[in-house]
């Protein structure tokens, strides 16, 4: 898609960050092994393992207890998240569903006051915000069941850099500074990331070393040093005396889920993506199979952006009305994926009128936090993995001694029809609350595949995840689009159905474009900041290259 950027400032931030990306991948340019990831360090533990004869689920493991460590606003052991792997000697697409879960415990009203309505900071703050993590069991999943190596070995790197400290980088250090009032509140989480009363400063060596021993609980005995024992005890005790709801049958209870991806075709290319409990396959098909039905090909610049908004508003309406966790609600995936309901959607879009979704409401928070990482290794398995603990520093709840920072993932569930969560997105009955129950997420790691062409990627970025990953295939599909720098940086913008409005980035679109979308009668609103760190791996099937991209964004807007 044509964009018309503005200049930035930032060119030689840019131009800094792709030397960097270039010098790690110089080592590995003669093998088709890739890593990619936010943080250097945990691109630098999926290569160690890689060099030591692991496999890509292997560096999976490895990449995902490091960022663990050296990323704690984004994700973590008290978080969960979604691995979608590809098993090159039987061509199989796995994915590995570790979201967390609700505790026995939860109820449908328990975030909501005598009048239901959201009690501020309630589903967000503190022990019973969280949801039973499931980082740790698909961690140990993943390297039992596809791993060469064994499990000690792949969160070695990790434990290393928790032992021993890591220098905390600028985004650590502001983002620190940022969120100090939300990590202050709690004692543990404030003697770790606020020694001394405030946060470490760039260049300091920051270690965690009761994380490092809960690391080793693991490495030791797998999941059962996460969710039973003495790790399973302080976790329980902690959270139960500071207001929460988990027990030990709640640990003890949660179970990984392997489910098939939901796969798809567009045009020339074969997409798979994350199933329900995730929204963002299901979503991404019914928005492209409507755009299948449109003028998309011979319209203009502005005419293709009011369509992708426009099946992006009809494929959001449905995420709020009608998406859950399947493994509780009916949800109509068959009638959704049709060709046939795709076309009556597409006959609902007005080619040259916006349409009315309600009133625009205030955009909730902007989302940021999330991380993605991608690994392709040398036989050609490869994993997208997307991680989460929800907000920055989740909870913001360290859970005793051991030194794991808890997800606020119930505010993913839908407290009511009419009640947004963080994000603003809405729900149904379909996503309430219920013991058990996977709250629904927007984490979409993707596989695109041509005859050409594999991409591996995905991205954080709360509600926005689902339109970054549609603008890519795109970009790659329309535009034949091949280098993933380009793919990674391009311009966002994004519709949700509410609120109802065009959100683009800051000083990215120009007013023609602009004005070209209020005519036909869009508003458009420009955030704060720009969204998304997207990670990537292209492979040149043809020539046998991997060439490795990660979003500049990551790098250069760190004052969140």
């Amino acid at each position: 898609m044509q964009s018309y950027l503005k200049k930035s400032g930032h060119a030689l931030s840019i131009l800094s960050f792709i030397l960097w990306i270039g010098f790690i991948c110089q080592a590995y340019a003669g093998t088709p092994a890739a890593v990619v990831s936010a943080h250097r360090l945990a691109t630098a533990a999926g290569y160690e393992i890689l060099d030591k004869g692991g496999n890509a689920f292997d560096a999976a493991v490895a990449v995902s207890a490091a960022l663990a460590v050296v990323e704690p606003y984004a994700s973590g052991l008290g978080g969960g998240g979604f691995w979608l792997l590809h098993e090159a000697n039987v061509d199989r697409n796995i994915m590995i569903d570790g979201r967390e879960i609700a505790p026995l415990e939860a109820s449908k009203t328990m975030y909501l006051d005598d009048n239901n309505q959201p009690v501020p900071g309630k589903s967000l703050n503190g022990p019973l915000a969280a949801g039973i993590p499931g980082t740790p069991a698909a961690l140990a999943y993943i390297s039992q069941r596809y791993g060469r190596l064994d499990l000690a070995q792949s969160l070695a790197p990790a434990i290393r850099l928790a032992r021993e400290g890591f220098r905390v980088d600028h985004r650590f250090a502001q983002t620190l500074e940022f969120h100090k009032k939300k990590l202050a509140k709690y004692t543990d989480t404030a003697k770790i990331f606020l020694p001394g009363g405030k946060p470490p400063e760039p260049g300091q060596i920051f270690r965690q070393s009761q994380l490092a021993a809960t690391l080793s609980a693991i490495a030791r005995s797998g999941s059962k040093g996460f969710y039973e024992g003495s790790v399973a005890y302080e976790l329980i005790r902690s959270v139960r005396n500071s207001g929460g709801i988990w027990h030990e049958q709640d640990l003890a209870r949660y179970r990984v889920i392997e489910r098939k991806p939901m796969q798809f075709r567009y045009k020339n290319a074969l997409i798979t993506s994350a199933p329900l409990p995730s929204a963002g396959g299901l979503t991404l098909v019914q928005a492209l199979n409507t755009l299948k039905w449109l003028n998309f090909e011979e319209s203009n610049v502005f005419e293709r952006v009011h369509l992708v908004v426009e099946a992006l508003r009809l494929s959001y309406k449905n995420r709020a009305e009608l998406l859950g966790d399947s493994d509780f609600v009916q949800v109509p995936v068959e009638l959704l994926t049709s060709k046939a309901y795709a076309q009556q959607q597409a006959a609902l879009i007005n080619l040259k009128r916006a349409g009315v979704s309600m009133p625009s409401q205030p955009v909730k928070n902007e989302g940021k936090e999330t991380t993605h990482f991608s690994i392709l290794d040398k036989d050609g398995n490869r994993v997208a993995a997307t991680m989460s603990i929800n907000t920055f520093f989740g909870s913001g709840f360290v859970a005793g001694d051991t030194g794991i920072l808890l997800n606020n993932e119930m505010d993913d569930f839908a407290m009511g029809t009419d009640i947004p969560n963080v994000f603003g997105l809405y729900g149904s009955q379909a996503n309430a609350i219920a013991p058990g129950k996977r709250p629904l997420s927007s984490m979409s790691p993707t596989f695109v595949e041509n005859d050409e062409n594999i991409l591996v990627f995905g991205t954080p970025g709360g509600s926005r995840i689902i339109s970054m990953v549609l603008l890519v295939i795109l970009d790659f599909v329309n535009n034949n689009q091949t280098d993933p720098q380009k793919l990674v940086a391009g311009p966002r913008f994004h519709h949700q159905y509410l609120p109802d409005f065009i959100q683009i980035e800051p000083e990215t679109f120009n007013s023609d474009w602009v004005e070209a979308l209020q005519y036909k009668g869009h508003e458009v609103r420009a955030m704060q900041r720009k969204w998304g760190n997207m990670q990537m791996i292209l492979i040149d099937k043809r020539n046998r290259q991997s060439l490795v991209a990660s979003d500049p964004r990551g790098i250069l807007d760190i004052r969140y």
